[in-house]
């Protein structure tokens, strides 16, 4: 039997970057779950996903409960100290959401309100930049899904702005009475998939598949299925 590839990623319904594992038939919707079965045609491996808390993926590829994470992963230093990343798969920029009526609408809006972050994250860098700000991290302990934590912190004015990759905000659209996008900004921030140190054969049998799927026009289909209204990131061959 061909082994399975065993992604690590939330259990969490975030479209259109992924949704719910089907335990029926063990596949999920979304951006990143038509990544990953690209990546395993290529390789002609089925997908297994591991599904863990957000502070529990990294881990559980260095444990080897999962060969690698394909879950949100932006390339950061603290990260890269942790795993080594494959070339990304995407690259997105950052949104500020607020609730709906709140008059921001820029960074000096900010000063003296809490803004949400995945805590180590780049959105977190990100908030760190606003002077007068105040940083909130979520992801220990929780729910284990981080961003309804954080939409639900925003909705019932627990915080006042939350920070996150702008294909996360996508679903939201214009018509949500709850929030809105206060502004956006181009950040270019680099999804890859993240593989222990130590399995250093595993990234290259991936960064390779990934690379051919790009090359050949197939991740531009998913990325254009998945996320028409963002422009596509890779019409030069982009490497870590």
């Amino acid at each position: 039997m061909t082994t399975p590839l065993r992604l690590a990623c939330l259990d969490a319904d975030a479209p259109p970057l992924f949704g719910l594992l089907d335990p029926s038939t063990g596949r999920r919707t979304g951006f990143e779950p038509a990544v990953a079965e690209l990546i395993g045609a290529e390789l002609g491996r089925p997908i297994e996903w591991v599904c863990v808390p957000w502070t529990e993926m990294i881990p559980a590829a260095q444990s080897g409960a999962a060969d690698a994470v394909l879950c949100g992963q932006g390339i950061i230093p603290s990260r890269l100290e942790q795993v080594d990343f494959t070339r990304p798969y995407a690259v997105f920029h950052e949104g500020v959401l607020i609730r709906r009526g709140s008059g921001i609408s820029s960074p000096e809006d900010l000063v003296g309100r809490k803004v949400a972050a995945i805590e180590n994250s780049t959105n977190m860098a990100l908030a760190q930049t606003f002077t007068g700000a105040i940083p909130v991290p979520f992801g220990s302990g929780g729910s284990g899904d981080v961003y309804a934590d954080m939409l639900a912190a925003l909705e019932s004015e627990e915080v006042d702005a939350v920070i996150d990759d702008d294909v996360v905000f996508v679903p939201l659209g214009e018509s949500d009475p709850r929030f809105e996008l206060a502004f956006t900004v181009k950040t270019g921030n680099r999804w890859g998939i993240g593989v222990s140190k130590e399995r250093g054969d595993v990234r290259e049998e991936i960064d390779g598949a990934l690379a051919r799927v790009i090359a050949d026009g197939r991740h531009r289909k998913v990325w254009q299925a998945e996320l028409p209204t963002l422009e596509y990131p890779f019409d030069d061959d982009v490497e870590v």
